[in-house]
């Protein structure tokens, strides 16, 4: 492999996630027709004393007509060596040095019955002596409706089924419907967080095939999120539901 089809890789999947975190940002927007996203851009030299260095762009949208509070962050992030517990069962990564890249969400909208939602999409990436060793894809969405309601619940699955068709159609959506399922398992409460989604690591098998699904999986959040706002932002509401909310 030419040591410079590493570096073209990454800079495709940060490329990539930048114009996503533009993309939810401006649709947000819009969906709220008040507020907008602030943006707080944030650095961590090399010297400083965190062995982390590299920087993002934070962005929040408060107290906006259909969202009291929307979060998303993009972040590049490097380092010279894993620590211990990441090579323990790879050995492979001992001495590395890595980098990883994502962008990650939490919308809290203000009316009880527009669920709550978390998504993330990220790519990891050790590197010895200019090669690369390892390289991976990860992430998800997943939906914590406040007032579940079918039609909501059976667009968001249809959506996840619907993206995940080409990447090896129902047996790639049950399995990573099923982990989604598992990873938010409330043990403590003996529950589910929401309704689930999708989530997926450890994606390191092909990188196109892989970086495309990743792809489906940050487009297909808009899809799967933003018919549910438009259904369910002006559904009346009283001080009962409010109060069962927070």
């Amino acid at each position: 492999m030419s040591e410079h089809k590493p570096m073209q890789e990454f800079d495709a999947v940060r490329h990539y996630l930048t114009g996503l975190q533009d993309r939810i940002c401006a649709a947000i927007e819009t969906a709220d027709g008040s507020a907008r996203f602030h943006e707080d851009a944030w650095s961590r030299p090399p010297g400083d004393a965190s062995p982390i260095r590299g920087g993002g762009r934070t962005r929040v949208l408060r107290d906006g007509a259909v969202f009291e509070q929307a979060g998303i962050g993009f972040s590049d992030v490097a380092g010279d060596r894993l620590p211990p517990s990441a090579s323990a069962h790879r050995p492979e990564l001992a001495g590395a040095s890595w980098r990883a890249v994502g962008v990650s969400l939490v919308f809290h909208p203000r009316n009880p019955y527009l669920p709550t939602t978390h998504a993330n999409v990220r790519h990891f990436r050790a590197i010895r002596d200019g090669e690369t060793v390892a390289w991976w894809f990860g992430g998800g969405f997943d939906l914590t409706p406040f007032y579940p309601i079918d039609e909501d619940v059976l667009h968001w699955h249809q959506t996840a089924r619907d993206l995940c068709q080409p990447f090896g159609g129902d047996e790639r959506y049950d399995a990573h419907k099923r982990w989604c399922d598992e990873y938010f398992f409330l043990k403590h409460r003996n529950e589910t967080r929401g309704v689930g989604g999708l989530f997926f690591d450890d994606l390191g098998e092909d990188f196109e095939r892989d970086f495309a699904y990743q792809r489906a999986v940050g487009d297909g959040f808009l899809d799967a999120y933003l018919p549910i706002v438009e259904r369910r932002k002006d559904t009346p509401y009283g001080e009962r539901e409010r109060e069962f909310q927070m």
